[in-house]
């Protein structure tokens, strides 16, 4: 896979896994270092990273959270997963989002997420007048536990 890194992450380093088995390359803030960006509680923000990428075509790139910013600040990805088609060659930028009950400063360097290339499936649509009958049938949010789905369209 081919990567550009823009100047304004030319002295971070390039994405990298963390462990042999992992799935996900590590995505870093390349926020300028005098001025970390803050993400006030129940606010979000786009993160630059500094890089553009050129995926093969079959391929897409998935932003995902990661689970120590998650479990320790309330920080995750907005758009979860977000979504980088192969044809994109803009730079990559995370839409963080606080959760948490205290402001989040995101500095410069700081793994932000998580970037897994997957291949994609092409479906085939074929327009049927109804589709075949299942056990679970219609049965939506929840139907496999006690809730049923009209109890969670009721809350709207």
């Amino acid at each position: 896979m081919q990567i550009v890194r823009l100047p304004n992450a030319a002295d971070l380093p390039l994405p990298a896994y963390q462990s042999a088995s992992a799935a996900g390359l590590d995505l870093m803030a390349a926020v300028p270092a005098e001025r970390p960006v803050t993400i006030a509680p129940a606010s979000y923000a786009a993160i630059p990273t500094g890089l553009s990428i050129a995926l093969p075509d079959g391929f897409e790139a998935q932003v995902r959270p990661r689970s120590g910013l998650a479990a320790r600040h309330g920080i995750t990805v907005l758009n979860a997963p977000g979504t980088i088609d192969a044809d994109y060659r803009g730079e990559i930028a995370v839409l963080l989002v606080n959760h948490g009950k205290e402001p989040f400063a995101v500095s410069r360097g700081l793994r932000i997420a998580q970037l897994v290339i997957a291949p994609v499936a092409y479906a085939q649509l074929r327009e049927v007048r109804e589709l075949d009958e299942t056990v679970r049938g219609t049965g939506g949010f929840g139907s496999t536990g006690t809730e049923t789905n009209q109890n969670l369209y009721d809350r709207g």
